[in-house]
C-alpha cells in the first residue's frame, strides 16, 4: 500500500463513527440519501424544469402580447390593460413618466427567476425588471415604454407548482421515518452487546452481577445466554476449588500442628535443634499459606469503593512495624473501585519484596488520567535487569534462592484481576521501580 494510500484511510477512520450504532446507521444513512438525491434529481432536474420554463414562457407571452398591442395603438393602452387583467389575472398600472431602475439579483431558489428573465427578454426586446418579493404571494413586473413604466402584478402560483413542495416534505420525511426506525432498532440491538461487554468485563474483574437478561437478534440472545452458562460453570468451578483448599489446608496444617505437639513434649531435645525444628515447621505452615493464596486468588471477596491513600497508609505503617523504612506521598480522595483485603495483599507483597533487597522504600499514588490512577512503589536497592523482569512475573520464579516465587506472581494477578496493569521499570536515580496502574 502507498503511503498517500495510508494517509487517505487515516483520515478516512478518524471521520468515520468509531462506534457499531454510529456505522450502522451511517450504512443505512448513505445509501438512503443517495437514493433520495437522485430520485430528486429526477423529479427536479428534468420534470420541474420542464415544467417551470412552460409557466414562466406562457407568462412571458402574455406580458409580450399586452405590451405588443400597446404599441400597436397607444391609444388604447388603458382597454388593453384591463382585458389583459381580466383574462390573464394580472394587475396593471401606468406609471407615466418613469424610468425603469435596476433592481437586485432575485433570491428565488430554482430555475423559475431564470426561465421568466428569459422568456422576457426573447418576448418584450425592451428593458423590463422583475421583483420577486415586492408584495406577497405577487411578482411585479415592470417593462420601460415610450413615455412611462408598464408595472404588471403576476400572482406567483401561475409560475409555481405545488407538488414540489409535497414532494420535497414526502423526500424528506419518509427519509426522517426510515432513519429513526432504524435508529430505534439499531440500538436495541448495541445495547444486548453493549450489555454483555459490560456483564463479562464486570466477571473478569471479579464483579459478579448476576447473570444478563438477553435481548436484541438471536445473534446476540445467543451470546448472552452462553455468557450465562460460562458464568455459572466459572462460579460453580470456584467455588469447587474453595472448598477443596480449604479441606487441603486442614489436612495438610494438622499433621503440622502434631509436630509442633510433639516436639513441645520431647524435653530431651536441645533446645536449639528444638528452635530450628520449630522454625522449619513455622516455614513449611507459611509455605502452605502462599500456595494456597496463590490458588485461591481472590476468593469471594467483593469490589467496594476504597480510599487508596487511607490503604497505603495501612500497608506502609504494618511495613514500618516489620522494620522497613517507608515514605508515602499520596493524594487523599484518591479512591477506586477494588478489593481492599486483596490489594493489600498484593502491596504487601510488594513491600517485602522491597524490603529484603533494599535500605529505603518510596511509596505514591496519583491520578495520571481521568479514570486512571498509578501507584509507585521505588526502592534504592540493586534493582532488575530489563531481561528478567517479565520472567520474575511467572509463577516460582525468583532472585532469592530462598523465596518461593509467587509473591510478584500473586500481586500481579491481584492488580490484572482489578482491570490494571503491573510494570517493573528502572527507577530514577538507580533501583527498582514498581508501577501499577488501576482504573478508578
Amino acid at each position: 500500500m502507498k503511503f498517500e494510500d495510508f494517509g487517505a484511510e487515516r483520515a478516512v477512520r478518524k471521520v468515520l463513527p468509531r462506534g457499531l450504532l454510529g456505522r450502522s446507521l451511517l450504512i443505512v444513512l448513505i445509501p438512503m440519501v443517495l437514493l433520495q438525491a437522485v430520485a430528486l434529481q429526477i423529479f427536479y432536474g428534468n420534470h420541474l424544469s420542464e415544467l417551470s420554463r412552460r409557466l414562466a414562457g406562457g407568462v412571458a407571452g402574455e406580458v409580450g402580447l399586452m405590451v405588443g398591442e400597446i404599441d400597436a395603438a397607444p391609444s388604447s393602452r388603458a382597454a388593453i390593460t384591463q382585458q389583459a387583467d381580466q383574462h390573464f389575472q394580472f394587475a396593471t398600472s401606468f406609471l407615466p413618466g418613469e424610468v425603469l431602475r435596476q433592481l437586485p439579483r432575485p433570491d428565488v431558489p430554482g430555475p423559475v427567476d431564470k426561465d421568466l428573465a428569459h422568456a422576457l427578454t426573447v418576448q418584450l426586446h425592451r428593458p423590463f425588471n422583475v421583483a420577486w418579493n415586492a408584495l406577497p404571494g405577487t411578482i411585479v413586473i415592470n417593462v420601460q415604454m415610450p413615455n412611462g413604466v408598464l408595472d404588471i402584478h403576476v400572482p406567483r402560483k401561475r409560475l409555481y407548482i405545488g407538488t414540489f413542495y409535497l414532494f420535497l416534505i414526502w423526500v424528506i420525511g419518509s427519509a426522517a421515518l426510515l432513519f429513526g426506525v432504524a435508529a430505534l432498532f439499531l440500538r436495541t440491538q448495541v445495547r444486548g452487546i453493549r450489555r454483555l461487554a459490560a456483564a463479562a468485563e464486570a466477571f473478569g474483574t471479579g464483579r459478579d452481577e448476576g447473570p444478563i437478561r438477553p435481548e436484541g437478534a438471536i445473534e446476540v440472545r445467543r451470546a448472552a445466554t452462553a455468557f450465562n452458562r460460562m458464568r455459572e460453570r466459572l462460579r460453580r468451578f470456584l467455588v469447587q476449588r474453595t472448598t477443596m483448599l480449604a479441606g487441603v489446608s486442614h489436612d495438610l496444617r494438622t499433621p503440622l500442628t502434631r509436630l509442633r505437639l510433639a516436639l513441645a513434649m520431647q524435653p530431651q531435645i536441645p533446645a536449639q535443634d528444638l528452635a530450628d525444628m520449630t522454625g522449619d515447621i513455622e516455614e513449611m505452615e507459611r509455605l502452605i499459606a502462599v500456595y494456597l493464596n496463590f490458588a485461591r486468588g481472590e476468593g469471594s471477596e467483593q469490589p467496594v469503593p476504597s480510599d487508596i491513600a487511607v490503604l497505603l497508609d495501612d500497608v506502609c505503617t504494618a511495613a514500618r512495624r516489620a522494620g522497613a523504612k517507608v515514605s508515602l506521598d499520596a493524594l487523599p480522595g484518591l479512591t477506586a473501585t477494588l478489593r481492599p483485603e486483596a490489594m493489600r495483599r498484593a502491596l504487601t507483597n510488594l513491600i517485602d519484596n522491597a524490603r529484603r533487597h533494599a535500605t529505603r522504600i518510596w511509596v505514591s499514588a496519583r491520578l495520571i488520567g481521568p479514570r486512571e490512577l498509578q501507584i509507585l512503589i521505588d526502592d534504592d536497592g540493586p534493582g532488575i535487569p530489563a531481561i528478567k523482569r517479565e520472567t520474575l512475573l511467572r509463577p516460582f520464579e525468583s532472585e532469592d534462592p530462598a523465596g518461593t516465587g509467587l509473591g510478584l506472581t500473586i500481586a500481579s494477578d491481584i492488580v490484572i484481576a482489578h482491570g490494571g496493569a503491573i510494570r517493573l521499570l528502572d527507577r530514577p536515580g538507580g533501583g527498582l521501580r514498581i508501577a501499577i496502574n488501576l482504573p478508578v
